[in-house]
């Protein structure tokens, strides 16, 4: 029979409902008859016990809010009956040990990947054009139609051909067209524009900078060509330094361009093609060879999460996240406002009080700079969170801190501080979810694994983004954009361990280049720059 509750925690005092519930139904759970007060949809929570005002409402094992007034047993959680509540933080409370999990069957294990002079590897083979600043955004959109036309003989889509049907006044369009062609087989070539690099303030311009650099450094990057105007604030000198900053001996062809002393349009895009494709050719004969899972660097992010993400998907990403870490691979846990709440489990799991410190601080320079813009960490969840259960910032962090798993954390990274160490790393970004995995990847995340339960169509230009349905009607309603679902979990048919061996083999095929993510057959390449400032 389904279960139609679940407790996360043996020490929570509310519910998960996993179907919907009718008002007057008696459920057996836990030894006793509940009854249920209100018509509750499944993902919703259900109060096991009565509440009073300003009773504390446990999830996870945590504090995840108050009670707004009395809250009777069996009834339904909802914004209006629990505000926002999480536990103050002192620094570390308790010594942290671990018990990895046993990776004997992963240890010989690989995958193919592109091996980079600095040891790191990649899961894609990508030469990338960027602007340094917006005002060269339409040079590079140029320069996109021109390589994507001839490199990429892309085929008409069905949306194109649609609408050329109807302004021909037809029906339907049967015109065939040349199927996809491409040019070279080892290589893609990728294009990011962005709103920055001038106006603003300089820290802006600085902060782009390392995150560019990011890119040109990530192991999925053969290369790069870079379109600089001359006068704008992110002038050359600051990219090349922050370049530098992350890797002093970077071995990697890049091609930088300055219009104002170029001369025409024409000239500067003719010498770009020439000398970009003679480049390309050569990131061309870079090939796949095995490479050691420990090589991966593996991004965790979320975006659309429902009320069954936090049991189903979010904690299998923590699974694969500890079997990774176990290999000495890596892996990246962002969106510090989704961390609002568990930031005690978090300092605990630091490998010393000074990494400990780094997240407090910087979770509160975060914190305060939202408050004083008249916000909250409070005011996270979307409307789409709070429809699907996720009613509080401290519940919806608290599900979406699952992700990574529990093992120790080796580092604590700024945004736009690049990956030094191997293990968990925390890296400070806001929760939106293409902001966090731009700077993920800019971290140097090889993939990334997204979770979500409501559905969100994000990709990113050189990196795979794997999408993890945390239910099966999700799956089943958007399967061109969900690559692995989870709902198996919520059934009760596959354990966490199970669905995690089962993600891993999906990561390395992937890893591999023998499957493309949804988002990469839809070229979904989502590249957003934090400014710095408020955004959840």
């Amino acid at each position: 029979m389904l279960k139609k509750l679940i407790k996360i925690n043996t020490s929570d005092n509310v519910a998960v409902t996993l179907v919907n519930l009718k008002a007057g139904e008696i459920i057996s759970f836990e030894e006793e008859d509940i009854k249920i007060i209100s018509n509750t949809k499944s993902k919703h929570k259900i109060a096991l016990e009565h509440f009073n005002l300003g009773d504390s409402i446990i999830m996870y094992g945590v504090l995840v809010g108050k009670a707004n007034g009395v809250i009777n047993k069996g009834d339904v959680l909802t914004t209006k009956n629990v505000k926002h509540e999480t536990e103050k933080v002192f620094g570390r409370t308790a010594q942290f040990t671990w018990k990895a999990p046993n990776v004997d069957k992963w240890k010989e294990r690989t995958f193919l990947g592109y091996h980079r002079a600095d040891g790191q590897v990649g899961t894609e083979n990508v030469w990338l054009f960027f602007p340094l600043v917006f005002c060269e955004n339409r040079n590079v959109e140029i320069l996109k139609d021109i390589f994507e036309k001839e490199l990429l003989h892309q085929q008409v889509s069905t949306h194109q051909l649609m609408l050329r049907a109807l302004v021909r006044g037809e029906e339907s369009s049967t015109e065939i067209t040349e199927n996809t062609t491409k040019v070279f087989d080892n290589i893609d070539v990728k294009f990011i524009t962005h709103p920055g690099g001038c106006g603003g303030i300089r820290q802006d311009s600085e902060s782009l900078a390392k995150l560019l650099a990011g890119y040109v450094n990530n192991p999925n990057v053969a290369g790069a060509t870079v379109l600089s105007l001359g006068c704008q604030n992110l002038q050359i000198d600051i990219f090349k330094d922050a370049l530098k900053s992350i890797n002093p001996n970077l071995n990697k062809p890049v091609l930088i361009y300055e219009q104002q002393q170029m001369g025409t349009v024409d000239n500067m895009l003719s010498t770009i093609i020439k000398e970009s494709f003679e480049a390309i050719k050569k990131a061309n004969n870079i090939v796949r060879k095995p490479a050691s899972l420990s090589k991966l660097k593996v991004g965790l992010e979320c975006g659309g999460s429902d009320g069954f993400s936090g049991i189903s998907a979010n904690p299998t990403l923590g699974a694969v996240s500890d079997i990774l870490t176990a290999l000495h691979g890596t892996a990246i846990l962002a969106e510090f406002p989704e961390l609002c709440g568990v930031e005690q489990e978090l300092v605990n799991r630091c490998i010393d009080d000074e990494k400990g410190e780094k997240f407090l601080k910087l979770m509160k320079a975060y914190e305060k700079s939202v408050v004083e813009s008249g916000s909250g960490f409070d005011m996270n969840p979307s409307p789409g969170n709070i429809k699907d259960g996720l009613i509080t910032d401290a519940m919806k962090s608290a599900g979406a801190a699952k992700k990574g798993g529990t093992s120790p954390i080796q580092d604590v990274l700024d945004y736009g501080e690049y990956v030094g160490k191997s293990g968990l790393n925390l890296l400070c970004t806001p929760g939106n979810d293409v902001e966090s995995t731009t700077a993920i990847v800019g971290a140097g995340a090889n993939l990334v694994l997204f979770t979500t339960g409501l559905g969100t169509p994000t990709g990113n230009p050189i990196a795979p983004v794997i999408k993890v349905s945390s239910n099966t009607d999700l799956a089943n309603r958007m399967p061109d954009i969900i690559d692995i679902e989870t709902g198996g979990v919520i059934r009760g048919e596959k354990t966490i361990e199970e669905m995690a061996d089962e993600m891993l083999e999906f990561i390395i095929k992937v890893a591999s280049g023998e499957i493309q993510t949804k988002a990469k057959i839809l070229n979904q390449n989502d590249f957003i720059p934090w400014r710095r400032g408020v955004s959840l």
